[in-house]
């Protein structure tokens, strides 16, 4: 028998090739030429057929299946002759593959066929096992897509998996892992429990919905933006973040970083806190955009982050995001005051925010110009209403005052004359008494001034001169006394006649003929 053919699986054919095996395309069988150390092949027999020992070469110098020369038996095997009994063994302790949790650090494509730098790491992040790993293309091409469709994530670094691998060791190539399939409801949980971990701390904190109860902004007048420099999504707001601001709109202040990969967290948060103090230091914006265009789940796993969750909950500046998914929600998502599936979505919703305000707005002006020409049509028809009614009370209350001016002054006329006719009476009365006293008193004084001679002839002669002086001189007083009684009584009668002529005529009223011959008298 010139051959020894093989039964290997399709999934094994690059294994077999590397172990020196040949395909027999007339049989779609592989094979190994007649004397091959069938050692590294053992997993590929045919049943009943034992694997070959490695043979006892007595010949000091032999040439291998490489054409390689071999060395003396008791000198020892080649190196490739080791490696491929290596391989064998490897190959049939794990015929079938094993479930294995790893942590992808590196992915590539070359060809369809997917290489992998795979790790596991402890609690504090170390490191503790690594391997390479591969996916054939055509399984690539089968597996792939149904994790991708199942997930939303890609393979790349930092997504952990939990994978079917077979290790296989090569005497070229080393030791890899051959993947055939990935349990993507792993993946699921991990990314998902990663979520949950953060919200229930953040809840456990109180904090996980303080963002989200801030006032949303009334207006929007400044804005920072948190996005990755160059980024697609960036484009797509800034088309109509541009236009707001070139027409002095909205101002928007841009802060650039990393949004995924090892410390893409806290270079967003030392992003928006940079661009906090720079562009904000009198006044802080009404809104903080974090935006990023879509990616895989995994790529959006690096946002799901305690710190970046925290700092986003401490703002007292609303937070709006705009991930760029739809399916899956991230963190920030989650504490953000306000999310949007994507940046175009963001800018949008500050636009109509804007526009919502500026059509209160001249909805408002409508309703004051309106209300302004009413209020102005009414106070004027009330101010021609009262200067009419004004207009005519006045004259009402002029006529009524002319009125009573005419019937005062007829009235004092009147009482003028009633007084002056009463003053003249009372006047005629007082000068009649007044003359009559003045005659009773001068009769008196007649009657006594001969008794009185009488008496002073008979008591002395001696005193006649004298008496006769006294006596001229009472007879002097008594009508000096009378005259000054008539006088006065004459000018209290003028000046009394005089008050009531004033009173009825004006200040600017003169004495008539008869009180000025009265008190000439």
């Amino acid at each position: 028998m010139s051959r020894q053919y093989l039964d290997v699986p399709y999934r094994s054919k690059d294994a077999a090739k590397a172990l020196g095996a040949c395909f027999d395309g007339t049989v779609k069988r592989w094979y190994v030429e007649a004397g091959t150390d069938l050692a590294a092949f053992g997993a590929w027999l045919p049943a009943g057929l034992p694997a070959v020992a490695l043979p006892a070469r007595t010949g000091i110098e032999d040439t291998d299946r490489h054409g390689a020369v071999a060395l003396d038996a008791k000198k020892g095997i080649s190196l490739s002759r080791l490696l491929d009994g290596v391989g064998a063994a490897i190959a049939q302790a794990f015929a079938a593959g094993v479930w294995t949790l790893v942590e992808v650090v590196e992915a590539r494509t070359h060809n369809g066929h997917v290489y992998l730098e795979l790790s596991e790491r402890d609690a504090q992040g170390q490191p503790v096992a690594k391997a390479r790993a591969l996916i054939w293309a055509s399984t690539a091409a089968r597996i792939l897509p149904q994790f991708e469709e199942a997930t939303g994530a890609v393979i790349g670094a930092g997504i952990k998996l939990l994978v079917r691998a077979r290790p296989v060791f090569k005497a070229q190539y080393g030791f890899s892992l051959e993947l055939d399939a990935i349990d993507s409801e792993y993946t699921l949980g991990d990314l998902e429990a990663r979520k949950k971990e953060i919200r229930a701390r953040l809840q456990r904190e109180g904090v996980f919905e303080r963002n989200r109860q801030l006032a949303a902004p009334w207006d929007y007048r400044h804005v920072l933006v948190v996005a990755p420099a160059e980024a697609a999504g960036l484009g797509d707001f800034r088309k109509e973040a541009d236009r707001l601001a070139r027409f002095g709109i909205c101002e928007f202040a841009y802060a650039h970083s990393r949004f995924q990969g090892e410390g893409a967290a806290l270079e967003i948060i030392a992003a928006a806190t940079a661009g906090l103090r720079a562009g904000f230091s009198e006044r802080p914006p009404d809104a903080v955009a974090i935006i990023r265009g879509g990616g895989a789940v995994n790529d959006l796993a690096w946002l799901n982050d305690y710190a970046l969750a925290r700092f986003i909950c401490d703002l007292e500046i609303p937070v709006l995001t705009g991930i760029g998914h739809e399916r899956d929600g991230t963190i920030p998502d989650e504490v953000a005051h306000t999310r949007y599936d994507t940046p175009s979505k963001v800018i949008a919703g500050i636009e109509q925010q804007i526009l919502r305000r500026a059509r209160e707005a001249r909805a408002a002006w409508d309703t004051v110009s309106a209300s302004s020409v009413q209020l102005i049509h009414k106070v004027r028809a009330d101010a021609e209403r009262w200067d009419a009614r004004i207009r005519g009370d006045a004259r009402t209350h002029l006529a009524r005052a002319r009125q009573d001016s005419t019937d005062g002054f007829h009235a004092i006329a009147t009482g003028a004359m009633h007084a002056v006719h009463a003053a003249s009476r009372d006047h005629a009365v007082l000068l009649n008494l007044v003359k009559a006293e003045a005659t009773r008193q001068v009769a008196a004084a007649r009657q006594s001034v001969p008794a009185l001679m009488a008496d002073i002839r008979t008591d002395a002669m001696a005193h006649t001169n004298r008496a006769r002086s006294d006596a001229q001189v009472v007879y002097n007083s008594v009508t000096e006394g009378a005259a000054a009684g008539a006088r006065q009584a004459r000018q209290g009668a003028a000046l009394e006649l005089q008050r009531v002529a004033e009173r009825a005529q004006g200040p600017s009223s003169r004495p008539g003929p008869f009180l000025r011959r009265w008190c000439g008298r």
